[in-house]
Order: C-alpha cells, then structure tokens, then sequence
C-alpha cells in the first residue's frame, strides 16, 4: 500500500501481517480521489474513514491536505497501527477513534464533508451504514457516503443511493443526500 499525492506521494505504508484488513486497492483508491478531486476541494474536506484498518485512505486524504479526517476501528492493533503511523508522518489531521462504528454513528453528532466506509465484505448489516448517517445527519447539505463492497452486495435500493462504480474486484456505492 502507497499514498498516491499530495505531500507524502510514493510513500509506502507496510502494516503489520497480523492486522484482520483488506485495504482498499491502490487501483480502486486512485480511482476514488479521482472522483473526488473532481467533485471537492479535498484541502476543505472533513472526512469520516469507518472500518479504517490500516488507515490507508486517511493516509491519503491527509497527504492532500484535508481539514480533519477521523478514522474509526474497532480492532486494537489497526486503531494503534493508525495511531502510530500518523504520528511518525506527521499526519496531525488525522484523529483515530477504538470504537464499534455502529456504536459510533449512533452516537456521534458531528457532520461530515465525506464519509468513507470499508466493511468486511461477509458484513451482513452493510446497509445500515447508510441508514445510520442519514438517520442521524452526519453529512453536510453536499456531502457523500461512499461504502466500498464486493459484487455480491446491492445497495442501490437504499434511499438517497446515487451511483455504483466498479473497479476490479471493488466496488464503491455512493450516496447524496437528495
């Protein structure tokens, strides 16, 4: 895993092998900040990273100089990986949270320029994932939701889905509010 631009561009993050995580590929992450590049002034988001593992995507969205990216794992050695690594960076826009996202959501009053969600793909709830930020507002009036999934999942029945992307073996539904 690399971070792709910005102020750490080309820099490789090796985790340890031991971290129950399947980062999202460089291939499908290049793609997605294509997309967002398109859409935001990256430099202005407040990001919301859920399921973060590694914290690959935090890496990268503090790299292009996001306002303030809050990553949120459950696992102790993936929320301590994070922790770490922003710190050795120097990635102080990046604030890692041990917590249940589920948990978090429902309790959690901030709002959002962009949220990401990286589920483990055998997650048999997904679909609350959208239901919980927009049952609780945590998105700006512009904002997204983006929950990456594999094939086998369908999200677009939800209400407020906009658009499925694939890339490869990924997929990225997102949501806006409408």
């Amino acid at each position: 895993m690399r971070i792709i631009s910005g102020l750490h561009k080309g820099k490789a993050i090796v985790a340890p092998k031991n971290l129950p995580v399947r980062p999202t590929t460089d291939f499908a992450k290049e793609a997605l900040f294509n997309i967002l590049e398109n859409n935001f002034n990256i430099d202005e988001l407040d990001v919301l990273d859920l399921f973060s593992g590694t914290g690959n995507i935090s890496y990268e969205f503090a790299s292009r100089g996001a306002k303030s990216i809050t990553a949120v794992d459950l696992n102790f050695n993936c929320h301590n990986f994070i922790r770490r690594t922003a710190k050795e960076l120097n990635l102080k826009t990046i604030n890692a949270f041990r917590a249940d996202v589920f948990k978090f959501l429902y309790n959690h009053k901030k709002q959002y320029d962009f949220i990401f969600a990286d589920p483990p793909y055998d997650l048999k709830n997904i679909d609350e994932i959208a239901t919980l930020v927009f049952q609780f507002n945590l998105l700006k009036e512009d904002g997204w939701l983006i929950i990456e999934h594999d094939k086998r999942t369908d999200l677009s029945k939800q209400p407020n889905f906009s658009q499925l992307r694939k890339y490869g073996n990924v997929n990225f539904s997102m949501f806006k509010l409408v």
